[in-house]
């Protein structure tokens, strides 16, 4: 495994860390034995960094993290693993509309719930890094929630602060760098969705704010494991991601990446891991893993050399400028 600064922040990360959603639901049947050992391997194979939330099984995915650094601890391991944690805003339209309230959203009360929510989840008594799940542009001018967080922070209940990014105008983050509201931003980029490289990555660069790259296998569609026949049950988040004709559509986008890819050495999900580890902005990217295989696979990726240059500029022109897809049709 190799490691890179999580920005300014003096905290060295492992490049791949480990996305855990899945372990707490709705990605289909997930057993907790496969979710216990998919987070043993990983740990085991240097992986100093996961990402989870609130929302994933309703604390689920938290308690099982928790359950683990627990066992680990109790076994003796001499390790510091790094949470993020996220808070999502209080109950109501999702992202936040340009009319919403911040203090509605993300008042001082609810968050200091949450807060406590989160420290009794993964059994802690300071949280490594809180994120906002989401946000909107309408409150940069006064980003309250943030101010609330910093003092927070003071209090020593929180360790950093990050954001997610809102999935349909990602850039609302780039004044929260600026401002030096957040140490960390946490982003959608991969092969498909390159748009982050426009100027997020480079201001994240420049303000030395870590950043954690999520769904890089564009929800599973770069693992290489779908096909155009695939479909998901109806509580399978992918249900709602790939609607209609969108896994025909990903697909005939995927084959042409294969071609792109041949001879390389690379196999797909590879690739998607190694290009986006490419940007030197990215901290740590965060794919999922449901299974200790699958941790293996995705651990590995890091010590296969780094991506060639000429190759990182042809895979540039899969950029697919296709809007946002997390709503439905």
């Amino acid at each position: 495994m190799q490691y890179r600064s999580f920005g300014k922040h003096g905290i060295n990360c492992s490049e791949i860390g480990f996305g855990a959603w899945a372990i707490g639901g709705s990605w289909g049947p997930q057993s907790e034995t496969d979710s216990l050992a998919a987070l043993h391997r990983a740990l085991d194979l240097g992986c100093n960094f996961i990402d989870t939330a609130a929302g994933y099984g309703n604390g689920r995915s938290e308690r099982i993290i928790g359950q683990v650094l627990r066992e680990r601890a109790k076994a003796g391991k001499a390790e510091k693993i790094f949470v993020a944690t996220k808070t999502p805003p209080a109950p109501g339209i999702w992202p936040p509309s340009p009319y919403c309230k911040a203090d509605d959203r993300y008042s001082e009360a609810y968050v200091r719930a949450n807060v406590a929510e989160r420290l009794e989840c993964l059994g802690t008594s300071k949280l490594d890094l809180l994120q906002l799940h989401t946000w909107t542009r309408a409150w940069n001018r006064n980003p309250t929630p943030f101010k609330l967080l910093r003092q927070l922070q003071s209090e020593g209940l929180i360790g950093r602060i990050g954001v997610s990014t809102p999935e349909q105008d990602q850039n609302s983050v780039i004044d929260l760098m600026r401002g030096g509201w957040v140490d960390a931003v946490q982003v959608i980029y991969n092969l498909f969705d390159q748009e982050a490289a426009a100027e997020l990555l480079d201001v994240a660069r420049e303000c030395g704010v870590g950043v954690i790259v999520r769904v890089v296998f564009d929800e599973g569609a770069l693992t290489g494991k779908f096909t155009k026949d695939t479909h998901f049950a109806p509580d399978d988040f992918r249900a709602k991601y790939f609607e209609g004709d969108r896994v025909s559509r990903v697909m005939t986008r995927v084959e042409a990446l294969r071609q792109d890819l041949a001879g390389s050495g690379y196999t797909l999900p590879q690739a998607a891991i190694k290009w986006v580890l490419a940007h030197p902005a990215v901290s740590t990217v965060i794919p999922g893993m449901r299974n200790a295989a699958q941790a293996a696979a995705n651990c590995a990726a890091s010590d296969l050399p780094a991506m060639p240059e000429k190759l990182v500029e042809r895979l540039r022109r899969h950029n697919w400028r296709r809007g946002v897809w997390y709503g439905g049709k």
